[in-house]
């Protein structure tokens, strides 16, 4: 049996593959384009082509397919395979360097936004070098960009990449006004920690919601919840160890570092977060990793739930964006070192975000904005919608020191003391974590906790890369004029300090005195839902920086803006559809039964003995009856909001209506049904409960 390392990435045409079956001129100029973003050669292309499928048939390949993330936040492929007919009638197994290079899918099937044309089907997938080749089944998958015939992106890849340039270049800059002469690039690198659900696909199969929307439109509360605490870091159950070993297998032959696992604070609930790496590559491997969890949680008959609110009640599912950036040699460019008063250059990046956060709060807010994920923000188990920086005390005292003019003392180390002599000693950390943050400095990075679980990354990455290079670029357009180099980068940052500290907060993220604090007081933006934020991403200052940076087009934005407001719009769309369904077609006839059959035996017993009061049955007949008659009201009054929603101008217009109208009918609908659960008994009810679903993992 192999062993990790050995088998680690083995279905990956990594650079340990490329380095042993490529020449060394063509390995040295394949390394230069994803090192230094040199041009391409075309001879160079050709001979990456030969040795990949080369590489991948060896591995039983028989298929390639460009794999690319067009705006429905999921992947797309579409496989051709390697035969080429040979003259004696056979075939050969061919792969040229333009059939690596350059792809071209149906570019009408996907999310434009208005940027193509129904009839304008082509469309292009381009080669992105810098994410390596890998095996998935018997197909080779090239990651690449995806672009309309015009050149505009059609896909999340394309502006994910603008944006690290964006901040590569901005960052070396800054880097070059400090002395650093040798570093080649800077990159953003991340770790998306992925929350998850599984559930027996036995169950699953009996829930039409959970199979049409991903989450449980009804159900009643069980006896038991999360209240315990018991599941969180609990003992795993054999069923899920057996997914995750496997899961962790599959996700190491794709050279996906997948590192810890646990279970998560709500029944069912769990968690896998990997080691950093490049923000381009995290992102294929977060979109990789949530495919194969569902893919693996099959072969064991779970389902793997990604929504991030599957069940009201208890806590829903983030995906925590672990953000940072370094040079290519490795320095981290937000590690404050042991004197952080004393490192100007640390201080000067941390500024730049504080700046960035402030700055485009809104686009922090819209890039994570999901009709899924608007039923997790704010509650006691995420981030609230208002956007905040938690920095810690010890970062908190050195940035007013600055702010005042006032000398600063070094914090303490705490030795701690456990009272027990055999246990180690060790110092505390200067500064506690603050899990209620949106935005908390961890020690030299930033965790953006507000994403949902089954976002990409990519949006928010996005969003940050190139905020944070809109701060650098203000300050290196000021620094690099500057006389006195010492004295403008003192006075930059104490300027940040003093503008931006309203975004600073290190208390409770859930007290509902902070959000008075911070929107009253601090003037900070709370967005609670998507309508209310997604048309931000159109104001000036927001499309000024993004196409000041190079990141998006005015074209692409627009189209984003009515691709989110869209697919939020359908979400619930299909969510009300389904609840007006289940309550008529299942729900409604079961408390009918029921209450039909308790009637009967009410009769049955005054046919015994015509004393009988039965007011058990008569009182709990009329309580059903009652219900009855609210779920047929509120149903009938959700299909007509439904209708109504086509005299809307425009998917701005209907997504306030929806917000508006639709989402509390639904909350009265469900409310009416779940209390008809309460009294229906257990064998009437037409499908598995709350209890089954999260209890039923053994």
């Amino acid at each position: 049996m192999k062993t990790v390392p050995e088998y680690f990435g083995s279905m990956v045409f990594d650079d340990r593959v490329m380095k042993a079956n490529l020449p060394a001129k063509v390995y040295q100029s394949l390394r230069k384009t994803i090192d230094e973003g040199a041009q391409l050669d075309i001879r160079v292309a050709n001979a990456v082509a030969a040795a990949m499928k080369d590489w991948a048939v060896s591995k039983g390949a028989t298929h390639y397919t460009h794999w690319f993330q067009p705006l429905t936040g999921v992947t797309a492929e579409k496989h051709d395979s390697f035969i080429a007919p040979s003259p004696d009638g056979g075939v050969i197994m061919e792969f040229s360097g333009k059939e690596l290079v350059r792809g071209e899918p149906d570019a009408s099937s996907f999310p434009s936004g208005g940027l193509r044309a129904t009839f304008e089907a082509r469309g292009y997938t381009a080669w992105d070098p810098t994410s390596y080749a890998f095996i998935k089944g018997k197909t080779l998958c090239i990651p690449t960009a995806f672009c309309s015939y015009g050149g505009e992106a059609l896909d999340k890849k394309t502006p994910l990449l603008r944006s690290m340039e964006a901040l590569n270049k901005q960052a070396l800059r800054i880097l070059r006004l400090f002395g650093n002469d040798t570093a080649k690039c800077v990159r953003s690198s991340v770790g998306p920690e992925q929350e998850y659900f599984l559930i027996t696909k036995e169950m699953y199969d009996q829930r039409p919601d959970l199979r049409f929307t991903g989450r449980t439109l009804f159900g009643a509360k069980p006896p038991k919840g999360q209240e315990m605490d018991d599941h969180y870091f609990g003992v795993i159950k054999p069923r899920v160890a057996a997914f995750m070993e496997e899961l962790n297998d599959e996700l190491w032959k794709l050279g996906i570092l997948a590192k810890t696992e646990h279970n998560e604070v709500a029944p069912a609930q769990h968690e896998l977060a990997p080691i950093y790496t490049t923000t381009n590559i995290a992102t294929d491997h977060n979109q990789l990793t949530m495919e194969i969890m569902q893919k693996v949680a099959a072969k064991h008959g779970l389902v793997c739930l990604l929504h991030e609110k599957p069940f009201a009640g208890v806590n829903g599912s983030g995906k925590h964006n672990n953000w940072s950036i370094a040079t290519d040699s490795g320095q981290n460019l937000l590690s404050p070192g042991e004197t952080p008063f004393e490192n100007a250059q640390f201080l000067l990046f941390l500024c730049a975000v504080i700046k960035a956060v402030d700055d485009y709060q809104d686009l922090l807010r819209l890039s994570v904005a999901t009709a899924g994920n608007d039923h997790r923000l704010g509650a006691n188990e995420a981030p609230p919608a208002v956007v905040s920086i938690f920095l810690g005390d010890e970062l908190t005292a050195v940035l007013e020191a600055i702010e005042n003019d006032t000398p600063y003392q070094d914090a303490e180390k705490t030795q701690m003391k456990l009272g027990v002599n055999v246990l180690p000693k060790f110092n505390r950390d200067t500064t506690d974590r603050n899990r209620t943050s949106p935005f908390a400095f961890t020690g030299n990075k930033f965790e953006f906790r507000m994403l949902g679980s089954s976002n990409s990354i990519a949006c928010a990455n996005i969003m940050l890369n190139s905020a944070v290079a809109e701060s650098l670029k203000v300050y290196a357009d000021r620094l690099e004029g500057a006389e006195d180099f010492e004295t403008a980068l003192h006075a930059m940052i104490q300027k940040t300090i003093k503008d931006h500290k309203r975004i600073i907060f290190n208390g409770n993220g859930y007290d509902g005195s902070w959000i008075q604090e911070a929107t009253e007081k601090r003037g900070l933006l709370n967005y609670r839902t998507t309508p209310d934020c997604m048309p931000h991403l159109l104001d000036k200052k927001n499309v000024d920086m993004l196409t000041g940076q190079g990141v998006y087009s005015e074209a692409e934005l627009k189209s984003r803006c009515e691709i989110m407001l869209d697919n939020y719009c359908k979400t619930v769309v299909i969510e009300a559809n389904t609840m007006v369904d289940m309550a008529k077609t299942q729900i409604a006839p079961a408390v009918e039964a029921y209450a039909a059959d308790v009637a009967k035996a009410a009769a049955a017993k005054k046919g015994l003995d015509s004393a009988l009061v039965c007011s058990y049955e008569t009182g709990l007949v009329r309580k059903l009856s009652a219900l009855l008659d609210r779920i047929a009201a509120k149903a009938d009054e959700l299909e007509d909001a439904l209708l109504a929603l086509h005299q809307a101008e425009d998917v701005q217009a209907e997504s306030v209506m929806i917000r508006d109208s639709i989402l509390g009918l639904m909350g009265e609908l469900r409310l009416a049904c779940d209390e008809s659960e309460t009294l229906t008994a257990k064998k009437y009810w037409p499908f598995p409960t709350y209890a089954d679903l999260l209890f039923g993992v053994k």
